[in-house]
């Protein structure tokens, strides 16, 4: 069972108003594109940002801390943050456990001017979107679909319906970058992450 956590997720008085020149930025693309290092790389460099940090209804793994890789609740705590419209965006992975976006956090923060980053994926993003029709949408692509196929298949342990499930499910996912504001080439690292600083207008505010 999920540890719940001790940190209320959202405070009792109503949530902040968010002020319109800070802007919640939202990175995703297909998997296997490299969101994870792009947004390491970029908070490495510029550490205002603010990753936000999701919940989930698994249990912790050995070294995971409760608030920093995830906050960690119970089924009963996540049950309560949708019904009452506190999740920004969230899912049923792998038809076990539930991820997702605390709105409270993202809010707090963006309402006292610190930028925000959401890492998620694609269906994730679709939600925000509705959630919070100003948020920016990054969509992170790779250099090419010869360069996906080859990190998707490059372990070489799938057999031949695995390989193709994810060649589909690639496909589908590079279908959507029209969807978004603004596209990355994850072509390198550093280069990307500058970019999406650029995007988030924290260039040249390292800490």
């Amino acid at each position: 069972m999920a540890l719940a956590s001790t940190r209320p997720l959202v405070s009792s008085s109503d949530l902040p108003e968010i002020k319109p020149q800070t802007q919640l930025t939202v990175l995703a693309g297909p998997t296997a594109v490299g969101k994870g290092t792009v947004s390491r790389d970029l908070i490495a460099r510029h550490p205002q940002v603010w990753l936000s940090v999701s919940a989930t209804t698994r249990p912790p793994r050995p070294g995971e801390v409760d608030g920093v890789h995830y906050v960690f609740v119970s089924e009963d705590e996540f049950d309560a943050l949708v019904a009452q419209g506190r999740m920004l965006e969230w899912a049923l992975v792998h038809g076990r456990y539930r991820y997702g976006t605390p709105r409270g956090p993202v809010a707090e923060r963006l309402a006292s001017g610190i930028p925000v980053l959401l890492e998620i994926d694609l269906d994730g993003a679709r939600q925000v979107r509705g959630a919070m029709p100003d948020a920016q949408l990054v969509f992170l692509a790779p250099p090419s679909q010869a360069e996906l196929e080859r990190r998707l298949l490059g372990r070489g342990t799938e057999n031949a319906a695995e390989r193709a499930r994810r060649l589909e499910t690639a496909r589908i996912e590079m279908a959507a970058e029209p969807e978004f504001d603004h596209t990355i080439v994850n072509d390198n690292v550093q280069r990307a992450a500058n970019e999406l600083a650029v995007l988030m207008g924290v260039a040249g505010q390292g800490g």
